[in-house]
């Protein structure tokens, strides 16, 4: 049930019969009308755009076709008052009891009430996480992680097909600076003084897995040349840090659907494929780029590379894929990868990346647009860093990682609920402060809590009044008098649950998983106002003995009120909480 949906049908069907009528014309695009929440309550319970969306092509003011719309919506069932505002806004009250109607589809449907078809089974792949396999993941990676596993998530509750995957990048000459860092821990766990040079990787992690290699080697590997171990250790260290980063993810609750390795595509013509098929739309080139900007031309060497020219596709400059002597660049590999996403028939594409990677952002659209002739749209998703603090201050480094705040670290403290929810309470591209000491406590400025709270209070309420004598299953609470609810604050918690299957597809549209995060904290907030209320005033309790039919109404609003607090919760797979500890 989507009330903001069903009203838009009436919109729609006002807008018809004016046309039928002659007061405005035939096959006008409706597509860009919205019903909304207005911004200030006050104005309604929804407010749509369509007389401002039409007065164009329909060649009249917009107050014109708004005060024609009005009395038209007025009409329908359901639809209290209509009021024309400002230049043309319509301003919409729905009859209060329709407000409460929803409750027993929700009920009924649990936690899938809101899950809808927007996606109608579009494959989509989500790329997230895709660190390098040098070390464990980091708090950065942490919010990359829970952004794309929201994401995932969010995109199959409204009907997409995802798969989740992750981009082993070990392909480059990082791989080899950690092969390097594992000899140094195994020549170290076989007795020998090392040092770490500048670059390498010193961190702690690494003990274990070069202790590994001696006990498995013994002396073996010493005093040979780097192209005689290098090879063999870097498939070790490589398999041991993929095998760190499962357990990683796993401990936050994430889980691949799919790992692709970058090195897979060396040496088995896919590199040579993709660039190929570019070269036959005319898009490889041998050139000379201009000097970067801030170098002048004495400071810059030109040279003949092997360019892809990305400029036809709204890149800024052209970009090399092969470098002048002959060794492919970053890119190459990754135009490739892109390429068997589209050839394994992916219908969208979004990449969740380091704030790091902005550069990368045009051109990377730019090669998916030519691979794909423009049929694969890639959305890439940039998060920004992490601020963590602790007594307001920020946050000691991990001595185990060497340089930085683990994942592991971050479960250790604050648990995988608490990690999940808070870096879904700011948008992806805006900084995120991790105030330690503010996740754990138990107030309405810890978002988490508060949610969670909320869906406790509710199942304390249901158990005091099963003790009572009520009966609180889900059908049982469906077939309630409704017309017993309608105080302002019974109002306004229905209004809020009402706006759920439509948060959920503005949501799942513009790829923001934190709306979840936001719509949850007010939906909770509605709810601990109302039983606020009730403490104040016991007529508004929500148990009342007194009064049989209203407290099972009440108790109905409340359990729906849990259910889609538990449907939210678990897209961004945060486990809801039936008591608090």
């Amino acid at each position: 049930m989507d009330l903001f949906a069903e009203v838009k049908a009436l919109v729609v069907a006002a807008v018809s019969r004016l046309a039928a009528r002659g007061d405005l014309p035939e096959g006008l695009d409706l597509g860009p009308v919205t019903v909304e929440p207005p911004r200030d309550p006050a104005h309604g319970d929804m407010a749509s755009n369509v007389a401002m969306v039409l007065a164009r092509p329909a060649r009249k003011s917009p107050r014109e076709i708004a005060e024609a719309l009005a009395p038209l919506l007025a009409e329908a069932d359901g639809i209290d008052t209509v009021e024309v505002a400002g230049p043309g806004f319509l301003n919409i009250r729905l009859a209060r009891g329709r407000w409460f109607a929803q409750l027993p589809a929700i009920l009924a449907r649990g936690r899938d009430i809101g899950r809808s078809t927007l996606g109608a089974g579009r494959k989509v792949n989500v790329e997230f996480v895709s660190a390098n396999p040098t070390g464990p993941l980091h708090i950065g990676h942490t919010r990359g992680a829970v952004f794309g596993d929201a994401l995932a998530a969010l995109l199959d509750f409204a009907g997409y097909e995802v798969m989740r995957e992750y981009y082993i990048n070990d392909g480059g000459a990082q791989v080899d600076v950690l092969a390097r860092s594992v000899y140094l821990r195994y020549l170290e766990a076989l007795g020998r003084a090392v040092e770490f040079p500048e670059g390498s990787y010193p961190g702690e992690y690494l003990i274990p897995v070069g202790e590994a290699l001696a006990r498995e080697h013994g002396e073996a590997l010493v005093g040979h040349d780097n192209e005689d171990w290098l090879p063999a250790i870097r498939d070790h260290a490589i398999e041991k840090m993929m095998e760190m980063i499962r357990e990683d993810l796993d401990l936050l609750n994430v889980r691949m659907d799919h790992f692709f390795s970058e090195r897979s595509l060396y040496g088995t013509g896919q590199i040579e494929a993709a660039l190929g098929a570019l070269e036959a739309k005319g898009l490889i080139y041998e050139g000379v780029l201009e000097p970067p900007k801030g170098k002048t031309p004495e400071d810059w060497e030109p040279r003949v590379q092997t360019l892809f020219k990305s400029t036809a596709y709204g890149d800024d400059v052209d970009r090399p894929v092969k470098k002048s002597d002959g060794s492919w660049t970053y890119f190459a590999p990754d135009i490739a990868y892109h390429y068997t996403k589209v050839e394994r028939g992916f219908d969208e594409l979004i990449d969740v990346l380091g704030a790091d990677h902005g550069g990368y952002v045009k051109r990377m659209r730019a090669a998916v647009a030519a691979l794909s002739e423009g049929r694969v749209p890639l959305d890439v998703k940039l998060c920004q860093l992490v601020k963590l603090t602790k007594d307001g201050q920020p946050f000691k480094m991990s001595k185990r990682a060497g340089t930085f705040v683990t994942l592991r670290d971050l479960i250790d403290m604050v648990g995988p609920d608490v990690t999940r929810f808070v870096m879904l309470t700011r948008k992806n591209d805006a900084p995120l402060d991790f105030d330690l000491d503010k996740v754990l406590e138990q107030s309405k400025e810890n978002p988490v809590f508060y949610v969670q709270y909320a869906h406790a209070r509710i199942f304390s309420v249901l158990a005091k009044a099963a003790e009572a004598g009520f009966a609180t299953g889900d059908a049982d609470l469906a077939g309630a008098d409704t017309a017993r609810l309608g105080t302002p604050g019974e109002i306004a918690l229905a209004r809020k649950l009402g706006e759920w299957p439509r948060q959920v597809e503005v949501a799942a549209n513009n790829h923001e998983p934190h709306r979840i995060a936001f719509y949850l904290y007010d939906l909770a907030s509605e709810f601990h106002s109302l039983q606020h209320q009730g403490k104040l005033d016991p007529e508004l309790r929500f148990l009342r003995e007194d009064a049989p039919e209203t407290t099972l109404a009440r108790l109905a609003l409340a359990r729906a009120t849990a259910v889609v607090i538990s449907a939210g919760l678990g897209i961004l797979g945060v486990t809801p909480m039936d008591e608090m500890r």
